[in-house]
């Protein structure tokens, strides 16, 4: 087995209980327990590996759990009609690399680290932009200094002198508070989007270990964000982020008063992808990130 990452692969004692590829299992909470200190132990601090966003959008791309012969751990999905497999713990050899994409045609989420150990087997990489996840230095989204950040500041100084507002911790007794604020958010927009995950994330955010902060404008619920660290606790990866869009320069008072409340610690924020939407990659785009944790596929042939 080639494996990349520097974690120590889950032991045969671990991973008896799941099925050997081509069978595979549900993603269900009894897997916390294996599969969270594998995701945390990963260096790269890719978006999607985590286990509560494994669990959280198990069913948008139909995630389950298969384990190789030599005991490698992957994960298995479907986007539609496409199939595909992850291997975040490290890659299987070249013979099993080959056989997993003859059934499965592509490889998601590959690292950097992967990229030409891949690439030495034969494989065609491609560089994957819609989900690269941004990164931005915790200090910098704090201070907003500086003549490129003129705008998000006025917007802030708008937001903070139109409203009375406060920020709390994301505590229990405010759970129900952040559920009428996605309600809300629900609500003013046509699609969906990542309602259910959101829904769910909150629900289970203790279960799952997920922190974050909510937002308060003339003593009404208005904003809440929701993540976890990631990268071997470098980064804090924020997972949702919702608001009522009536407060003129909530979002931009949200990311910013979030940052300084996880303080220094984190040395970068990871604020995920942009899925290839115009709009969200523009915003996203507009915070000046400091670097992406870049994401590829493989698939054999051209």
């Amino acid at each position: 087995m080639t494996d990349t990452n520097t974690n120590t692969p889950a032991s045969d004692d671990d991973t008896t209980s799941i099925p050997e590829y081509p069978a595979a299992i549900p993603i269900s909470t009894s897997l916390r327990p294996l599969l969270h200190p594998l995701f945390q132990a990963l260096p790269e601090g890719i978006s999607e590996f985590t286990f509560a966003n494994i669990y959280l959008f198990r069913a948008s791309h139909n995630y389950r759990l298969s384990r190789l012969a030599d005991g490698q751990l992957i994960i298995l999905g479907r986007d539609g009609e496409q199939p595909f497999f992850m291997a975040p713990f490290g890659l299987p050899e070249k013979h099993q690399i080959h056989h997993l994409l003859t059934e499965q045609q592509r490889l998601k989420c590959v690292s950097e680290s992967q990229k030409g150990p891949l690439e030495a087997m034969g494989c065609t990489v491609t560089e994957d932009r819609d989900n690269f996840d941004y990164l931005y230095r915790q200090e910098e989204m704090v201070e907003l200094s500086g003549r490129k950040f003129q705008k998000k500041r006025n917007l802030i100084k708008n937001f903070v002198n139109h409203y009375n507002y406060e920020g709390r911790p994301l505590l229990d007794e405010y759970l129900p508070d952040a559920e009428a604020v996605l309600a809300t958010w629900r609500d003013e927009h046509d699609s969906p989007g990542d309602y259910q995950a959101s829904r769910e994330a909150l629900e289970r955010c203790h279960e799952l270990q997920l922190c974050g902060g909510i937002y308060y404008v003339d003593g009404q619920p208005a904003a809440f964000t929701l993540g976890e660290e990631l990268a071997r606790g470098s980064s804090f990866v924020i997972h949702f982020e919702k608001a009522s869009q009536q407060f003129k320069g909530i979002y931009q008072f949200v990311n910013q008063a979030f940052a300084a409340i996880i303080g220094p610690y984190y040395a970068t924020i990871n604020r995920e992808q942009d899925l290839g939407d115009e709009g969200l990659r523009q915003a996203k785009m507009s915070y000046r990130p400091s670097g992406f944790v870049k994401k590829y596929f493989a698939t054999l042939g051209g």
